[in-house]
């Protein structure tokens, strides 16, 4: 109990500092202190950018997912302090999900997928013939190439179907509403998303992968197989030509 206790601590870290705690500085600035709703979405919004900010630095090298909240957050707060609007503020994040659920779209337009990044390594799982595996099934199988654009344009349409509610959301109820409502939306949209992808691509792959794996072990072997018995026979004929 102690030991699943401890594991899963660190994968509800990033949940708490990204979502409890701009909710919770929100409600403890505004209602607690009685700052202007302005400043309590500016000040809620700091925490996790200083934590994003610092993850870029600690790992030394450039995350997408990490340079992207982190602009999201800045640009949020320039655009904020610029118009001193609150609704603005909240829709910041449906103006940048636009983009990249629209990025993801396109992608999958070009034939390029741009979420099988995510999902691959979830597949492959760092085995070589798995990986394998996956470059011959991308070559020789159009389900498996099917699949994988259906696996991003799930993603993309996804995005693109938070971002219309947000928005909507955001300047159609009062802005306390929307503050704990957003997160609600964006954890429901992932949750989604990751479900629906999941049964209609990822698992289809994660199978024609397995699959494909399994019969490259069996032509192993059976070529493992008949060399064994060519080189019998082969021994067997001098055997022979002695006894007679």
């Amino acid at each position: 109990m102690t030991t699943k206790t401890h594991a899963k601590r660190p994968a509800l870290a990033p949940l708490i500092v990204d979502v409890a705690v701009p909710v919770g500085g929100y409600y403890l600035l505004k209602d607690g202190f009685g700052t202007s709703t302005f400043a309590a979405l500016a000040g809620s919004s700091v925490v996790p950018a200083l934590r994003t900010a610092w993850g870029v630095v600690r790992e030394r090298a450039v995350n997408g997912l990490a340079a992207l909240i982190l602009a999201v957050n800045v640009v949020g707060l320039l655009l904020g302090l610029v118009s001193g609007d609150p609704r603005l503020m909240l829709a910041k994040e449906s103006a940048v999900g636009s983009v990249v659920g629209l990025g993801v779209l396109v992608s999958v337009a070009l034939g390029k997928p741009l979420m099988t990044a995510a999902m691959k390594p979830w597949l492959v799982k760092g085995r070589a013939e798995r990986e394998a595996a996956w470059e011959r099934l991308c070559t020789g199988s159009a389900d498996f190439r099917r699949a994988e654009r259906v696996f991003s344009g799930v993603w993309g349409g996804f995005l693109l179907a938070e971002c219309v509610v947000r928005v909507v959301g955001v300047y159609t109820l009062p802005v306390d509403t929307m503050v704990w409502l957003g997160s609600v939306i964006v954890v429901v949209t992932l949750g989604s998303a990751f479900l629906v992808s999941g049964a209609l691509a990822a698992g289809p792959m994660a199978r024609m992968l397995l699959a494909e794996v399994e019969a490259d072990r069996e032509a192993d072997a059976t070529t493992g197989a008949g060399t064994g018995a060519v080189s019998a026979r082969t021994t067997d004929v001098p055997e022979v030509a002695l006894a007679r």
